[in-house]
């Protein structure tokens, strides 16, 4: 009992370092060497697992699955570097802000986009947060209308393919599965692999941004002074077109490649990048 109480006292700790401020990737190392020192001087965790620390280090460096991450990464900061998101919101807003929550269903849609070329949330929420929310905020919309929608869509990253969480997941998952079938006397084991679980999450993805357009179409039906239409109307079709298409390009061959199995999500991810 006292070992799952240790590891709720650890994950505590992290959060409490998180809140103040501290580097993630200082506050998840160091709690968890301070927390493995401890267990070892109370006679609750075998040294010899610190030990093998920097071979599972170097394990987790050599992943191939893993180096997807960096990859994504570097996709959607080269998207928020090269003005290519801040393009692709401007124009959407410009073709649909000029009806009663056309800014909002730009950010949602925009968001979904940036989703499926990243995979990533941080870029996301902070180009929505930096571009959308003032136009949103001085078109009139609600406040809490409108940072619910950024926050909202921000997340759709974790869920639509390819997401960085679902590399991660995908690589523990494998492992366990496999050691799943080895206790269940099963010799011919079969793996899930990452690029199964981007096929998985896919359709849920699109669900999930289906129900975000739904809630902006309600509220502009139930409430349009929630989310007004701007006075200065402008579509520009073209500007429009050509702001989209780099994104869905970029989509269309990552994730095409992914769910026909011509290339692994490492593969796709290089692709892209």
């Amino acid at each position: 009992m006292i070992e799952g109480e240790i590891a709720l006292a650890l994950f505590g700790a992290v959060c409490v370092l998180l809140l103040f401020g501290f580097p993630v990737a200082l506050t998840l190392a160091g709690t968890a060497l301070l927390f493995a020192g401890g267990g070892v001087i109370a006679g609750y965790f075998d040294a010899s697992f610190v030990g093998a620390l920097p071979g599972r280090m170097f394990g987790t460096v050599t992943n191939e699955t893993l180096v997807a991450v960096p990859l994504f990464i570097l996709m959607g900061v080269t998207l928020e570097r090269a003005k290519i998101a801040e393009e692709l919101l401007t124009a959407m807003a410009s073709g649909l802000g000029d009806r009663t929550g056309g800014l909002g269903i730009s950010v949602v849609i925009v968001g979904a986009l940036l989703a499926a070329s990243t995979g990533i949330v941080g870029a996301t929420v902070v180009t929505m947060g930096v571009l959308a929310l003032p136009s949103m905020l001085r078109a009139g919309y609600n406040p809490s209308l409108a940072t619910g929608l950024i926050c909202a869509t921000g997340t759709l990253g974790q869920i639509i393919p390819p997401s960085i969480a679902l590399v991660l997941l995908g690589d523990i998952m494998s492992t366990a599965y496999q050691q799943a079938q080895l206790q269940s006397g099963i010799i011919n084991t079969q793996t899930v692999s990452v690029g199964d679980l981007f096929v998985g999450s896919f359709i849920p993805g699109l669900v999930l941004v289906a129900l975000y357009l739904g809630y902006v179409l309600f509220m502009a039906w139930r409430d349009p002074s929630s989310c007004p239409a701007p006075e200065q109307r402008s579509t520009q079709k073209l500007s429009l077109v050509g702001a989209v298409l780099p994104p869905l390009l970029l989509i269309t061959i990552v994730l095409g490649s992914i769910i026909v199995g011509a290339a692994t999500p490492t593969e796709a991810a290089g692709v892209g990048a």
